[in-house]
């Protein structure tokens, strides 16, 4: 809406991709800050507790009556400071959009139903959750293939020239990544705070990227590929990362509200999506490495479980093994809040050494 104050007044302030993000950062943290308050009184009043997972850690159980579904209420801010600020006829503004409103309908849903029959193992069974998140996936994928005609080619750290081109298979490989980090923020939200720090981390290193990219100059000295028009999707980014901040206030340890899945599916499925359309698929590891560490940490365990009949870790994903060795949670969390802030200050490093 912004924007298109800049083209038919000639307000050319709007003009400035920067500008427009800042304007996207405050109205989703302003709003957020001012409905959320609303939205846990209401939660409290309806008795909208999910109740927390029998085999979690023991002192998890006090957490039962926090209310949750915090997430519909930033996504929702988010999506609204973004209609407000970006360019919404712009290819990957509306491919983010559809993305995040299919994957807050698979959280909403699957909150729901755990809210409403008062049982963590209700909801959607982790099949359909996951069938519904590879089928969403794989549509905004066509979307930027056929569509917005976004480079299939595949890019690493440290190297300017594509490794090689994708062709179709960039679809799954798309689809991967952005379902893969989606349910990797999911993991990390197990503690106050755990996964909100990391993705507003996450956010402005990939708002950054998706900006250099976008801009002609700054992806021509930087030796970055040039997506024309991802530059957009920082504002969107800035819209996450203000609601995030406003979220934190009521998330922060001792928690007053959850994000629940209608909160962490789409940020993580956006995360994944921005890396996508950035080209920074691979330097995602990085970007996200707190993600990737909890979610290795359950597959590891999974698997030599399935294998060998062993636990690796005392339990999975990894924040709770900690928890099993007696660290304070406040402890855990601040520590994952430093390793996600170096491993980003040291992805934004990579982008000058090429």
């Amino acid at each position: 809406m912004l924007y298109y104050l800049y083209t038919i007044f000639h307000l050319n302030l709007f003009q400035y991709i920067t500008v427009r993000a800042g304007f996207a950062f405050f109205i989703a943290f302003i709003f957020t800050l001012l409905l959320l308050p609303r939205f846990i009184q209401w939660a409290q009043q309806k008795n909208s507790y999910q109740p927390i997972y029998s085999l979690a850690p023991e002192h998890h159980q006090k957490k039962g009556s926090t209310p949750t579904m915090g997430g519909v209420v930033f996504t929702f801010t988010t999506l609204l400071a973004s209609f407000l600020s970006a360019k919404i006829s712009n290819h990957f503004v509306i491919a983010a959009f559809l993305l995040i409103c299919s994957y807050l309908y698979i959280g909403f849903i699957d909150d729901w139903g755990k809210v409403v029959k008062k049982s963590n193992t209700s909801g959607l069974t982790a099949k359909q959750k996951f069938l519904l998140q590879i089928l969403f996936a794989f549509g905004v994928s066509l979307y930027l293939f056929f569509i917005a005609h976004l480079d299939s080619h595949l890019f690493i750290p440290f190297y300017k020239y594509p490794l090689f081109d994708m062709h179709l298979f960039a679809l799954l490989f798309w689809t991967l990544v952005i379902v893969a980090t989606s349910n990797a923020v999911n993991l990390t939200d197990g503690l106050d705070g755990l996964a909100t720090v990391p993705s507003l981390f996450a956010l402005a290193s990939l708002g950054i990227i998706s900006y250099l990219t976008g801009h002609a100059i700054l992806s021509s000295y930087l030796l970055l590929p040039k997506i024309s028009g991802a530059g957009e999707l920082s504002v969107v980014a800035a819209a996450y990362a203000g609601s995030l901040i406003a979220f934190l206030w009521y998330n922060c340890h001792p928690a007053q509200i959850f994000m629940g899945d209608s909160g962490s599916l789409p940020l993580g499925a956006f995360i994944g999506y921005i890396a996508v359309v950035a080209k920074s698929e691979i330097l995602l590891l990085l970007i996200g490495f707190v993600f990737v560490m909890e979610a290795v940490s359950v597959i590891i365990q999974v698997g030599s479980y399935k294998l060998r009949g062993r636990r690796v870790f005392l339990m999975a994903p990894i924040h709770h093994h900690f928890e099993e060795k007696k660290w304070d949670e406040s402890k855990i969390i601040v520590r994952f809040w430093i390793i996600a802030f170096i491993t980003n200050i040291i992805a934004l490093i990579t982008l000058k050494i090429r």
